[in-house]
């Protein structure tokens, strides 16, 4: 496994953007869409500093149309097994992940502390390395605590090696591990079971 070991040795947004290489026409749409929202928002964070903005544009802000989420597919490499949690809201078994935190600006440090929250796993490690594995801008319905809007979802793999220590956050948000195959019949998102397949074949890499 590899460590992170916390935000000097975590990518930043740029850095991750521009190392990551999409596969196939509607992963690099989305990766285009995320590069020029990252830009923008650089764009304005610069005017500002010379007073020609009017303020820095928050890429994680919740309130804007797109924004940036970060997600992890959690995988125990010795028995190739992941991680799913319920989500009430979707409706759907998914991976863990979710918004940054006022001032988070490091994707995968809010996926490690998206994962711990989630899960209880204390020892979260990015796997193989601090690369992205999928990016996918996801489309959020209205509900009626927000309009429609979309999530520019960066996800990661994290690794354990006490898959035991799993622990649902609430009773409404059980966890399960299962084999890359299970999983991919337990989601009903065909963007999440991409994610799957290139878990998978990083896992099935691995000497047995």
């Amino acid at each position: 496994m590899v460590t992170t070991g916390g935000a000097a040795q975590s990518p930043g947004l740029t850095e991750l953007l521009a190392r990551h290489r999409p596969q196939g026409p509607t992963e690099t749409a989305d990766h285009e869409r995320a590069r020029h929202l990252a830009e923008a928002a650089a764009g304005v964070a610069a005017g500002a500093v010379v007073g020609a903005g009017a303020g820095a544009a928050d890429v994680w802000d919740r309130t804007t149309p797109l924004h940036f989420t970060a997600s992890a597919l959690i995988v125990h490499p010795p028995t190739r097994r992941v991680l799913l949690r319920w989500h009430v809201r979707q409706q759907a078994w998914l991976q863990v992940g979710g918004h940054g935190d006022p001032g988070e600006t490091r994707p995968l440090d809010i996926a490690l502390r998206e994962g711990l929250e989630e899960t209880g796993i204390t020892d979260l490690t990015s796997w193989p390395d601090a690369a992205l594995v999928h990016l996918v801008v996801v489309p959020v319905p209205a509900s009626p605590a927000e309009p429609a809007h979309e999530h520019a979802d960066l996800r990661f793999l994290l690794a354990t090696d006490t898959p035991e220590q799993a622990r649902p956050e609430n009773p409404a948000a059980p966890l399960e591990w299962l084999t890359i195959a299970e999983a991919r019949q337990r989601t009903t998102e065909d963007n999440l079971r991409e994610t799957l397949d290139r878990a998978g074949r990083l896992l099935d890499a691995l000497p047995v």
